[in-house]
């Protein structure tokens, strides 16, 4: 049942973003000069995990971010709660750890003029270890929940700086150890 319960959780997740991306693309084309992606973000991160389930490397990290909902319009936090942007990344596993592909709904609260909050939640597919490890994680199942926080600053208003933590898991929701990934790094941004 709970291998059941947690497929369709990430069956729904997956559609939906699915869903938001293309809404995103039909708005572009149908608007001559409108912007495909609202921010894209690089930078990097490493594990905070220790002993076995910790990895080794940095992870480069891409993620673009859509605006199907209204983000941009949105006045003040509670609108902006209302107005999730779409996610959708990569972070590529160095030294023979996992990488992972992501996507989910962000939250963007701004705090003040230059500081902002962020949270996301959503799905990942990943390229680790299932079980039986002897160093790294032992993840379980292929598709698990992606999660992060984190914080950020603008520089201009297309230029930000966001220090992050992101989290990987099933939830116990599929069979298997549940070790999950837990890396902490820093995005630069660049808003359109």
């Amino acid at each position: 049942m709970r291998v059941e319960f947690g497929k369709i959780v990430l069956r729904f997740l997956g559609l939906a973003s699915v869903a938001a991306v293309a809404a995103t693309s039909m708005a572009g084309s149908a608007n001559a000069g409108e912007r495909i992606f609202d921010e894209l973000r690089f930078g990097a991160s490493a594990s905070v995990q220790s002993g076995r389930a910790g990895e080794d490397g940095v992870f480069p990290e891409i993620t673009a971010l859509f605006d199907p909902f209204g983000y941009e319009e949105a006045v003040g936090w509670q609108q902006q709660l209302l107005h999730p942007r779409v996610h959708l990344g990569t972070s590529i596993g160095t030294s023979g750890e996992a990488t992972q592909f992501f996507t989910g709904f962000t939250w963007t609260v701004d705090l003040s003029e230059k500081i902002f909050a962020e949270a996301g939640f959503g799905g990942v597919i990943h390229t680790g270890d299932l079980d039986d490890n002897d160093d790294g994680p032992e993840l379980g199942c292929r598709v698990l929940f992606h999660e992060y926080v984190g914080a950020g600053y603008r520089f201009t208003r297309n230029w930000n700086v966001m220090a992050q933590i992101a989290h990987s898991s099933h939830a116990d929701l599929c069979d298997g150890p549940n070790d999950g990934m837990t890396r902490a790094g820093i995005q630069i941004g660049y808003k359109f």
